[in-house]
């Protein structure tokens, strides 16, 4: 079954088809004193130093930008943004957006736990300049030195341009099939690509985005600590207010890391306005085990109308725990909105942003496994739960048998294709891997375009009208002919012994000579202190749990240390790049860590 439909203004001759980058020059002239971004530095002040920019301002610093950049490449190279999240960072992506550079989000090469992301995007975009600030700069420096990576013809530095040189600016003729910038999936199953990320992309998926939140209320406001180099961050920080010339606030990640209250802080901090604002899974958990009752007593969340949950599978525990953590501030039950989204469809595709508590379903494992949805009573003995994402907006989803490449029907897994203005024209300098991807079509196509889709790689199903994600098809594990998805066997290994850390477990199959074999790779909790901690008797427990709820056997069980299991850039689990540091022997074991300290 299908879902969706397209926009109106998306459509030729449609209000919409002004590329987005032009609205900053319209809000600049029609409110040029209203703040368009503001930056909360909890690196200069522990309380958050606001640096806001006005809508002028933002428009004279990207075209300050826009000149700095073609002084030094021309239209058509890649700029790559090594440089930490600031204002600058911003400035720099929008003045790319006018230069017809390409700009390339990336990162400042100290950050911890992206180095192979940074090598393998930085070598595959090839850029001609590199954008960074003086403090990075030494960072900079030693990432070229150190790795066999093409160096650039000129560093910018983002702090230093002349704001004068916005007055020479000249606007170009943007058109949407020009690309923007290259957006470097998170690598969750493979090594990461460019996807080419168009005018026409950004801006569709800003205004599906836009429409997608159910924004008619008056003073919407964003709010985000979310990486800009990643798809959700930059959609929602950069082309959110663009769309309507509204206000975004945010920090950086690492600030929310090191105390993620400041998160909370921020969407409180906003009286009379309506806060909107995204993360993935893990970081509403997250916030929720810091929600402690006297931190939260002077906090008013009543005003935060949208919280995006942007990730698969979204655990119904963490709905649940955020409700109830964040309910005495104010929290609304229908704040919380389920959604999917992917890089190939700029990121955003579908939310269940209703103002309603997220819709729950529990079904039946083993015929979900088979491909077929049935419902089945709550906690019922054999079922698992799934979390509906909700409708698409302005693009069409079409539930599809890849090998057919035929429409299933309500209630029939198969692969999600996604077809509208927001997704992208392939991968960057990928001819084949982008036809493979981009390239879909409907052998049946009746009511729906034939072509081109694009095919997600992700197992999905339709259920009274909304899209529920069952898993990763290259995650699948297939154990003696039958189907059985990662995250239910993760679930199962972390609710088996309270030494596992939950939401840190990776389980993935190795080839065997006749069926595929079951690994699992698990984090130590570390509130079970290591001395009363038994390592054979936390593997004997999942064993046993596995063996009786999934009816199959764990080949390999490995507990290690905290922060060992591989995750991309949004927080999920990389089972791929796990699985690969399980092969090469790099994981730091937590048997290994017991025999040291005997």
């Amino acid at each position: 079954m299908a879902l969706g439909s397209l926009l109106p203004e998306l459509l030729p001759g449609g209000s919409g088809r002004t590329p987005l980058i032009e609205r900053a020059a319209r809000w600049a002239r029609e409110k040029p004193d209203a703040p368009a971004y503001t930056f909360v530095d909890y690196s200069a002040d522990p309380a958050g130093a606001h640096l806001t920019l006005s809508w002028a301002e933002t428009d004279r610093r990207a075209r300050a930008m826009a000149v700095t950049l073609r002084q030094v490449t021309g239209p058509g190279e890649r700029a790559a943004l090594l440089l930490p999240q600031t204002l600058e960072y911003m400035m720099t992506m929008l003045g790319a957006l006018y230069s017809h550079v390409i700009a390339v989000p990336l990162f400042s090469p100290d950050l911890p736990g992206h180095a192979d992301r940074l090598i393998g995007a930085y070598t595959d975009a090839e850029p001609a300049v590199i954008v960074t600030t003086r403090n990075a700069l030494p960072h900079v420096e030693k990432f070229l030195a150190d790795h066999d990576v093409p160096q650039p013809k000129e560093i910018v530095f983002a702090e230093e341009v002349d704001l004068a040189l916005a007055d020479r600016w000249r606007d170009e003729t943007i058109a949407f099939d020009d690309v923007a910038y290259l957006q470097y999936t998170s690598g969750s199953t493979r090594r990461p690509a460019g996807v080419e990320i168009t005018h026409g992309n950004v801006t569709a998926n800003a205004a599906q985005l836009w429409a997608g939140w159910a924004p008619e209320k008056p003073d919407p406001e964003l709010v985000s600590w979310l990486p800009l180099f990643h798809d959700m961050g930059l959609i929602a920080t950069m082309a959110l207010p663009l769309v309507r010339g509204d206000h975004a606030i945010y920090t950086d990640p690492v600030s929310f890391i090191m105390n993620p209250m400041r998160w909370l802080q921020l969407i409180a901090g906003r009286p009379g306005k309506n806060v909107y604002t995204a993360g993935p899974n893990f970081a509403y958990e997250y916030a929720a085990s810091m929600a402690a009752p006297e931190k939260i007593a002077d906090l008013d969340l009543s005003g935060l109308t949208t919280c995006l949950n942007g990730a698969e599978p979204i655990r119904t525990s963490t709905l649940s725990m955020f409700a109830d953590a964040l309910a005495p501030a104010g929290l609304r039950p229908g704040a919380q909105a389920p959604g999917y989204g992917l890089a190939e469809a700029t990121v955003f595709v579908t939310a269940a942003a209703e103002d309603v508590p997220p819709k729950i379903i529990s079904v039946d494992r083993e015929a979900l496994t088979r491909g077929d949805l049935r419902l089945r009573e709550d906690g019922a003995e054999g079922t698992t739960e799934l979390v509906s994402c909700g409708r698409p907006c302005g693009q069409f989803v079409a539930i599809v048998d890849p090998e057919a490449r035929v429409e299933q029907p309500d209630g029939r897994v198969g692969e999600i294709w996604v077809h509208g203005p927001n997704t992208a024209p392939g991968y960057w300098r990928n001819s084949e891997r982008s036809q493979e991807t981009f390239g879909g079509e409907l052998s049946e196509p009746g009511d729906l375009p034939s072509g081109p889709w694009m095919k997600t790689g992700d197992y999905g199903v339709v259920h009274e009208g909304e899209l529920y994600v069952t898993g990763r098809i290259k995650d699948l594990i297939i154990v003696d002919g039958r189907n059985h998805y990662p995250q239910d066997i993760e679930v199962t290994a972390q609710e088996a012994h309270p030494a596992v850390r939950p939401d840190h477990v990776a389980a993935f199959a190795l080839t065997g000579e006749e069926t595929e074999r079951l690994v699992i790779v698990a984090e130590r909790n570390r509130r079970v202190p290591l001395g009363r901690l038994d390592v054979d008797e936390v593997e004997s427990a999942v064993r046993a749990a596995v063996n009786v709820e999934h009816e199959m056997s764990v080949h390999a069980f490995v507990l290690i240390e905290p922060g060992g299991v591989s995750r991309t850039s949004s927080g999920k689990i990389a089972r791929a790049a796990t699985r690969q540091r399980y092969l090469d022997g790099d994981l730091a074991t937590t048997a290994d860590r017991l025999a040291t300290r005997r």
